[in-house]
């Protein structure tokens, strides 16, 4: 199996930071739901707050790099202009989808989702970062901070696992190869 670097680096912005976001997503949410002042000991606070610190950031540094890598690397690819006068347009995802009534929303409605909601998910997960980062161990205390971080962890990991889900789809229809 060969693959070329234009599928490489799909695979590295899908599947390796995708991944990363949605494991750091996971032990997040549960770290904030269990970071709890009946649920921990003094020095479990201390502990978890530093775990919980570090799956935060690491969520929000992979929802930055998942989406630095979409943008400048795989995206221009997907919206490379095919040469005058082509008529296979298979080497042209965004041509190929547009040129095609059945799936031209794929790129109309898929893809503008991709180009600008998904950016959500960094900004937001980075100002959870920041808030668990300057908080610390008062969050086991401070339910409604808690539960508002949870709320915006959730909106940040939706933003990202509809453009994960839409990319992936895209592909499917249209792969960059």
């Amino acid at each position: 199996m060969s693959m070329t670097s234009q599928e490489w680096w799909a695979l590295i912005h899908g599947m390796g930071l995708g991944a990363v976001y949605l494991l750091a997503f996971a032990g997040g949410l549960a770290g904030l739901y269990s970071f709890r002042p009946e649920w921990l000991t003094e020095s479990g606070v201390a502990e978890r707050a530093r775990r919980l610190d570090w799956g935060v950031w690491v969520m929000a540094i992979a929802a930055w790099l998942t989406c630095i890598t979409g943008t400048w690397i795989v995206y221009p690819w997907y919206r490379a202009k095919p040469p005058e006068g082509t008529t296979d347009l298979a080497d042209f995802p965004r041509y190929f989808l547009l040129d095609n009534p059945n799936l031209a929303a794929w790129h109309t409605f898929a893809m503008e989702w991709k180009e600008h909601v998904a950016w959500f998910a960094p900004l937001i997960a980075t100002a959870v970062a920041y808030v668990v980062w300057r908080y610390r161990g008062e969050l086991a205390v401070r339910k409604q901070m808690r539960d508002a971080l949870i709320v915006m962890f959730v909106l940040a990991f939706a933003a990202a696992a509809v453009a994960g889900l839409f990319g992936a789809l895209i592909t499917k229809a249209a792969p960059v190869a």
